[in-house]
């Protein structure tokens, strides 16, 4: 195998290692704390941004393959293995979370209703929607808003 090849298939490896641990934190801490219906598969796969992806698994995998100064590589990996694993403290993933996943101060419309507060989850197919006049949370269809 090509040194090129491993390099990118070690750095996709890490970089998939590190999001798991990422988005976990988000699934538990925001996620289920708002009692959102919602796989981590889901989560995962409609959340990650692949350019980052790619730039982080090119840099890390190149890095871990033609830097021969293992300590270095292995502080730098470790390093960001606990960053990651911050997400599992409840604050940081959901603040976390948060900062990804919530739009604040929203106003959607239907054909009957208008709809004002704060986006906590915005699906495929439904928008977990806390509306600041009900006070309490609710579930739109995507399909039944008016863009």
């Amino acid at each position: 195998m090509s040194k090129i090849v491993q390099a990118l298939l070690t750095g996709i490896f890490i970089t998939f290692i590190l999001d798991f641990f990422i988005f976990l934190g988000i699934k538990q801490n925001y996620i289920d704390f708002y009692e959102i219906d919602l796989y981590y598969n889901i989560l995962f796969a409609d959340h990650q941004n692949i350019y980052l992806f790619v730039i982080s698994s090119i840099i890390l995998g190149f890095m871990v393959i033609y830097i021969k100064n293992n300590k270095l590589n292995a502080l730098i990996v470790s390093f960001l293995f606990l960053l990651s694993l911050l997400t599992l403290f409840h604050d940081i993933g959901h603040t976390l979370g948060k900062d990804i996943l919530m739009s604040k101060n929203i106003t959607l419309k239907s054909a009957k209703y208008i709809y004002h507060g704060d986006i906590y989850y915005e699906g495929r197919t439904k928008i977990t929607f806390y509306d600041n006049e009900l006070q309490k949370m609710i579930i739109l269809n995507k399909k039944d808003l008016i863009k």
